[in-house]
């Protein structure tokens, strides 16, 4: 419960948004992202992967090299990026805009690869 508001899990949510997911977004979930998700959404998630034909060891080897390359919170999650839903890999100074175009303030942003991750750390 966040705040007095209850979320409830819908199942068939869940399963229509694995179907439509990408390999890698499911692949993140079910490794770096595995902390605080639901047992039956990543029962979902694996069962896709298994469908998909990524093995096992593919598995594992996606979680090392997230672990080795992406920026990790103490309980053993990734940061997500600032701009999508991947892992960051970076943080880097930026400017938050207003409607995405009026500067306002500097501030950090957690970046991902695809999104700039290559900046220099903060």
């Amino acid at each position: 419960m966040i705040a007095g508001v209850v979320m409830r899990f819908d199942i068939r949510k869940v399963a229509a948004y694995v179907r439509r997911a990408g390999t890698e977004e499911l692949l993140d979930r079910v490794t770096v992202y595995r902390e605080g998700m639901e047992p039956a959404a990543l029962d979902l998630m694996e069962g896709e992967l298994d469908r998909r034909g990524v093995t096992r060891d593919e598995i594992a080897a996606h979680d090392e090299h997230r672990r080795e390359t992406a920026l990790m919170l103490p309980d053993g999650t990734a940061v997500r990026c600032s701009f999508c839903d991947r892992p960051a890999v970076a943080r880097a100074w930026g400017w938050h805009r207003v409607w995405g175009r009026v500067p306002v303030f500097p501030r950090v942003f957690n970046r991902c690869d695809a999104h700039g991750g290559v900046a220099a750390d903060v």
